[in-house]
């Protein structure tokens, strides 16, 4: 995934939070939940919160915690469902919160901070999870743990545009829509669009709805959930599948090899003993070959 939006006719909906202290987590992170961003767990003064240490000597910003901030909504790799955030990145983490004796702890951010690491550097969390691609740029910022997913871009359009390429796009002199600070929008824009950036995969699909736009450029996993909603089978069609040869990583704090360690044997083992495969075809669908 994803995201820089400097598209001159953003859709923004959310406002930029800027970084915060690690004293003020817990205040900050109650703030937050009070202004409508989702976060799995409760708020309270008892004076237990605050830094502390997870199984072998990992250190975590609030005790008994492993703090993962997210982009909600992303499905299948993050989403509410039944008032609980779940999804393929998030049943990934709680392995290593396991592996950890913590628990996962889940709290809604902008994505434009996650290539920055403002909300690891602030202390704010302990990693990102978002669906987010392994970029040389995003490197100077955070350290990625070992990829976990393999990713392509895939064009959805409306049926009635009759657009299945990028090159119908640009006969058609169509509306191209994307998200914001994506891969996919940086992808569209090196083909020489001008795209429609929305904040969240949420508003894509609404602007693809809407007619904002008449086609969108978005990562293939989040078409195929879509598609499985036959209102969207049938209103739109999927396009050409776009190889970028992106992957998916978590990130941590520039320096965190403690954290980033025990990310890394999590996903390895999950691999080695089939519990990947089982999580992947639950959140995603049959695996392909290649991925396993």
């Amino acid at each position: 995934m994803f995201r820089t939006a400097e598209g001159h006719r953003s859709q923004r909906t959310s406002s930029r939070r800027g970084p915060r202290g690690r004293s003020g987590l817990r205040g900050a992170a109650c703030a937050a939940a009070a202004a409508g961003a989702f976060l799995v767990s409760g708020c309270s003064s008892s004076g237990e919160s605050g830094p502390g240490e997870a199984a072998g000597g990992v250190p975590v910003v609030e005790k008994g915690k492993l703090t993962t901030c997210t982009h909600l909504p992303y499905p299948p790799f993050q989403f509410e469902q039944n008032g609980k955030v779940v999804g393929f990145d998030v049943a990934l983490i709680d392995l290593v919160a396991k592996d950890l004796k913590v628990e996962q702890k889940i709290l809604d951010t902008p994505f434009e901070n996650f290539k920055t690491g403002a909300f690891l550097n602030s202390g704010q969390c302990d990693l990102a999870a978002a669906g987010m691609t392994i970029t040389d740029e995003r490197k100077k910022n955070v350290d990625f743990s070992v990829p976990y997913f393999d990713a392509t871009q895939a064009l959805l359009a409306t049926r009635k545009s009759g657009i299945t390429t990028l090159a119908d796009v640009k006969a058609k002199s169509a509306r191209l829509g994307a998200q914001a600070g994506t891969t996919g929008e940086s992808y569209a824009k090196s083909q020489g669009f001008n795209p429609v950036a929305f904040e969240s995969s949420d508003a894509v699909l609404n602007g693809l709805r809407t007619g904002q736009v008449d086609a969108v450029v978005i990562d293939y996993p989040v078409v195929q959930g879509w598609l499985k909603d036959k209102a969207n089978t049938s209103e739109f069609v999927l396009g050409q599948n776009i190889d970028t040869g992106e992957q998916y990583g978590f990130s941590v704090k520039k320096g965190n090899a403690a954290l980033l360690a025990a990310i890394d044997k999590a996903i390895t083992t999950a691999k080695a003993d089939g519990t990947y495969k089982k999580l992947y075809e639950q959140w995603i669908g049959p695996m392909p070959q290649s991925a396993s």
